[in-house]
């Protein structure tokens, strides 16, 4: 379009006899120019610097049941199943935060340490099954007490100086038909802590027969007649009730998990961590200020193209 008009502007200066070339220097500062404003908006980056990131997060303990009860078809398509359901759209709810993953029945173990990998621990949920735990009656003191090992176990955070505990949830799924020991000192400890419980009731009052693995009929207990799992919230609500944290439901009429995620979001994380990251520095002011330079010198020097 400059050429154009260069090519225009002599057309018209010829019939007076002259050339009309004296906008000619102003095409290269003109293109050179622009060209370095190009640049900058392409933001040149040259050289690390590091910068301090400060963050507030927390950690959400999901501690989940695999007992054989938790194959019941109450909650459709099963209990379990629904869980890892939700569990899946939870874990991406908290892309901030880091999560864990416990899974329990008469034992306990670690599925997953606290990660901020979602797409891992999304894969670890995917692969729940009753089968992955050995076969026996819940019992929730095991998964607490190792929820309890784990928080004592996490070590300080060496770029502060000052590490306050970490704000930590925890939310424990599971039918509530606990078959283990004394469950009240283990709370105590846990509500000493500061972890909040948030309990989640899987399964309906009226209860569903235990389907066997492979379609092979139902679960019998030791009586010989078919065993019927129902949903027990009341040591739940009590639980969470101690702890400062909520019971929530999740059965064949009604679906909590969302309200249990907008209770998750209340919870402030309690730490602020300071991390050195190295970010890339920008260079675009230094093409950006001769650019600058050039378009006022292109705005001050005038240039009279075709003198009367």
């Amino acid at each position: 379009m400059y050429l154009g008009y260069l090519l225009r502007t002599r057309r018209l200066a010829a019939p007076l006899g002259q050339r009309g070339w004296r906008l000619g220097w102003k095409l290269g500062l003109r293109l050179l120019y622009f060209g370095l404003l190009a640049v900058a908006l392409l933001g040149p980056a040259y050289g690390v610097t590091q910068n301090p990131v400060r963050t507030s997060g927390k950690d959400v303990w999901l501690l989940v049941d695999l007992s054989r009860s938790m194959d019941a078809p109450d909650v459709v398509p099963s209990r379990l199943q629904k869980v890892k359901a939700e569990l899946a759209m939870l874990t991406s709810r908290f892309p901030a935060d880091r999560l864990g993953l416990i899974v329990f029945s008469g034992e306990a173990y670690v599925q997953c340490p606290l990660t901020y990998d979602q797409a891992a621990l999304q894969l670890f949920i995917s692969t729940l099954q009753t089968t992955l735990v050995p076969p026996g009656s819940t019992n929730l003191v095991p998964p607490l007490e190792l929820l309890l090992t784990r928080l004592a176990a996490i070590p300080p955070d060496s770029a502060t100086s000052v590490t306050p505990p970490r704000a930590t949830a925890v939310v424990l799924i599971t039918d509530g038909e606990d078959f283990g020991e004394n469950l009240e000192p283990t709370v105590r400890i846990l509500a000493r802590s500061g972890a909040r419980v948030f309990t989640v009731g899987v399964g309906t009052t009226e209860g569903s027969r235990i389907p066997q693995s492979g379609g092979r009929g139902y679960l019998r207990d030791t009586k010989g007649r078919e065993a019927i799992t129902r949903l027990v919230p009341a040591p739940l609500r009590q639980l969470a009730e101690q702890t400062g944290g909520q019971y929530f439901e999740l059965t064949d009429q009604r679906d909590e998990f969302p309200f249990l995620l907008n209770a998750l979001n209340r919870v402030e994380g309690q730490t602020q961590q300071v991390r050195t990251v190295s970010v890339a520095d920008n260079r675009y002011r230094y093409p950006l200020v001769v650019a600058l330079v050039l378009i006022m010198l292109d705005i001050l020097i005038t240039v009279k193209v075709i003198r009367p």
